[in-house]
């Protein structure tokens, strides 16, 4: 980190012997990181960390996966070695880590020569406790070499899907590391937010040799995030005005093409958004300078590709919106995955249409890969569609592809606004039979003339007047015959053969339909291609609004200062929380989520004048055990003081203990006068003594 950085000094180092723990998780969660409870799932994991044992951890974006290493390795004694994927990931942690206080650092290719110094200094200290590489630095003999010498006591890989051959971003690297463990002899915690059956099974061959780790499945499911998904209807009109009802809150727009991402961005710009583009065919300085921007920028706009994806960990995201489909249904968790990891409200709105399916259809069918793969690739596409295309609960229908079920939703469009249904049995039927008839080789459009009777050229030429399905679908319309066969593909009745230039053929789960052995029921919404205005979350109410806007502006002042981003001083859901909470002082800020020890010291008082309109005058040792119990009975210590300046009498020389003094005797809590001499020394004792003891048995 730069010299000038708030956050290289006071950082938490280990002093206790090696293999001894600390400080309990509990109060470390407190202290570093200003949390008073864990979220679901962290403890159980945190203790199998430390206790040494290696871990597989599978837990949802967002759900606080990072603190079940960066805790453990706080714990004991020792270096833990974070392993990670991309050097914007890695900074952002090591910045987050710093600000609370924790000696991290990061090797990358991105270090300046006196930044990579400063590690190597603090690892040879011993006073480094956090080191983050990319899985392409271990691979140099040198680097191995060293971490012999670094007094390594466990290592950790995050974005473990990495691993696979399945996972979402492949890197040859990471296959190396099961090696580097064993050579090491120390132990290994793997986490993701996404790993299928097959994917973990690889994790714990390439990693574990095969032996199966303490393995944490900790669900899939963010109920913070909203899901909703729309059928393309003019694409850009509808982008443009999901993004206008939210203008002033970071979003990310994934789009298909890069060329949609310029188009797009341009759009939103001359409607008066803050937007910039991203995508695979930029140069490597514009990439950056756009991760740069989104990190430290307040209500900027992203449109990208999914090359601008994992190396994203910025907390206060607010929403994600897909205006193309993505290619699998583990994509499109990773990409919503990206918003609201702060745990307030977010949202996801995903566009989708007849060509979409097509796209990533033939995606599938014309890549080089096996045909298992090929069939698998299907198969996520499908478990897409199927979330697309749903009847009920989308959250439902995602988490049960993940192998969850029976969750509670009602934060989803199909929870607040029940779809209407139709029997479309006799529809569907009379469509795949216009595809049989016609040998399978025909789109959707003349496959619909057929069923609605036109006298087109195409029709009269090949002889499709005269087949019985010529007219048979008058009772609908052009745009319902076209919702209808569009949820054929999602439902995977009927796909696009390459082979014969994207006419549909017909597929497996068709032929019970056609041999009248089952129904089918489709959504009548998106036949009806109706609209709906786009829902907003609000963050807080509008009372609480106008002081929640003078937080952010604070905190960006303060960011700027300190050249970081602005979650790095505080996230979101903590400004939220002091705008309605109100905190007046530093204990009762202290409170606050989110706000530990070192975070209090360095903004405590900025935003409380924000809050209370001036600044509280707090002696810096007392500052230190804000919102402690420790701080409470010094208070109560100063009073009793106070009315012993002057003697019981009032006729005495002044005298009294200094700030330093008085929190010994709040954090020892001496019980008899003896040990309040060996404190205070023989003369305040005599003057004070008494009084102090009365208020710790008093305290209790």
């Amino acid at each position: 980190m730069p010299a000038n950085s708030l956050y290289v000094t006071q950082v938490y180092r280990a002093k206790q012997p090696a293999g001894k723990l600390m400080k309990k998780p509990k109060t470390l969660l407190r202290d570093i990181f200003g949390f008073d409870e864990f979220r679901p799932g962290q403890r159980e994991i945190i203790d199998a960390v430390s206790s040494k044992k290696n871990v597989l951890a599978i837990m949802p974006t967002g759900g606080g996966k990072s603190l079940c290493f960066q805790l453990p390795a706080l714990m004991s004694e020792g270096l833990t070695v974070v392993i990670s994927p991309l050097i914007a990931l890695m900074r952002d942690q090591v910045r987050g880590l710093q600000a609370a206080g924790v000696a991290a650092g990061a090797l990358t290719s991105g270090n300046t020569e006196d930044e990579t110094d400063s590690v190597f200094s603090e690892i040879y200290a011993g006073t480094l406790k956090i080191l983050y590489v990319a899985p392409e630095r271990l691979a140099s003999s040198a680097m191995q070499s060293a971490l012999f010498r670094f007094n390594v006591t466990s290592l950790v890989v995050d974005e473990a899907h990495c691993v696979s051959q399945w996972g979402h971003d492949f890197r040859p690297d990471y296959l190396r590391i099961g090696e580097l463990r064993k050579s090491l002899g120390v132990p290994l915690a793997a986490f993701t937010a996404t790993a299928d059956k097959e994917t973990r099974k690889e994790i714990t061959e390439r990693l574990f040799d095969g032996v199966v780790p303490k393995v944490f499945l900790h669900g899939f499911d963010r109920p913070n995030i909203y899901l909703s998904f729309a059928v393309k209807d003019n694409p850009r009109r509808q982008i443009l005005e999901f993004a206008s009802h939210r203008k002033g809150q970071p979003g990310i727009i994934y789009c298909g093409t890069r060329a949609k991402t310029e188009t797009i961005a341009k759009a939103l710009k001359e409607a008066g958004h803050s937007t910039c583009y991203y995508h695979g065919g930029m140069p490597a300085e514009e990439r950056r300078l756009v991760e740069n921007r989104f990190a430290v920028e307040d209500g900027l706009i992203v449109v990208a590709t999914v090359a601008f994806g994992m190396g994203i960990d910025k907390p206060d995201i607010r929403w994600v919106a897909h205006a193309d489909l993505p290619k699998s249904i583990e994509s499109f968790y990773q990409e919503i995955g990206r918003a609201g990891r702060d745990g307030g409200p977010a949202e996801t709105y995903t566009l989708y249409g007849q060509e979409d399916i097509r796209l990533r259809r033939s995606q599938i069918d014309e890549g080089l890969a096996t045909f298992e793969r090929k069939s698998a690739d299907h198969g996520r596409l499908n478990a897409l569609l199927g979330l697309a295309e749903a009847l009920d609960c989308r959250r439902n229908a995602l988490l049960k592809y993940f192998g969850e079920s029976d969750v509670e939703c009602g934060n989803c469009d199909l929870c607040e606004k029940p779809p209407e249904k139709f029997d479309a049995t006799q529809a569907v039927r009379k469509a795949l039979s216009a595809i049989l008839r016609t040998d399978e080789y025909f789109g959707a459009g003349h496959l619909i003339d057929i069923l609605l009777g036109n006298e087109t050229d195409k029709v009269l030429n090949n002889g499709h007047k005269a087949l019985p399905t010529f007219g048979v679908g008058k009772d609908f319309s052009r745009i319902k015959w076209q919702a209808i066969f569009r949820q054929m593909m999602g439902h995977d009745f009927i796909r696009p053969d390459p082979n014969r230039h994207g006419a549909l053929r017909i597929m497996v789960n068709a032929l019970p339909i056609l041999r009248d052995e089952e129904s089918v029921t489709l959504r009548m919404d998106t036949v009806k291609l109706a609209k709906s205005s786009p829902r907003i979350k609000m963050l807080v109410s509008d009372e609480d609004t106008p002081l929640f806007s003078a937080l952010k502006a604070k905190r960006r002042e303060l960011a700027e200062t300190a050249g970081v981003p602005a979650y790095i001083i505080f996230n979101d859901k903590t400004l939220v929380e002091m705008a309605q909470k109100r905190p007046t002082n530093l204990d009762e800020m202290a409170q606050i989520n989110g706000v530990g020890a070192k975070k209090l010291e360095n903004f405590g008082n900025a935003f409380l004048e924000v809050i209370t309109g001036k600044t509280e005058q707090v002696h810096p040792s007392r500052k230190k055990i804000a919102g402690k119990e420790e701080g409470i009975l010094y208070d109560l210590l100063l009073e009793a003081q106070n009315k012993l300046i002057r003697g019981e009498r009032g006729l005495d020389k002044p005298m009294s203990c200094s700030a330093s003094l008085l929190v010994k005797v709040a954090k020892r809590k001496p019980d008899n006068m003896e040990k309040i001499s060996q404190i205070l020394g023989e003369r305040k004792a005599n003057r004070f003594g008494s009084a102090f003891l009365d208020v710790l048995i008093e305290a209790g």
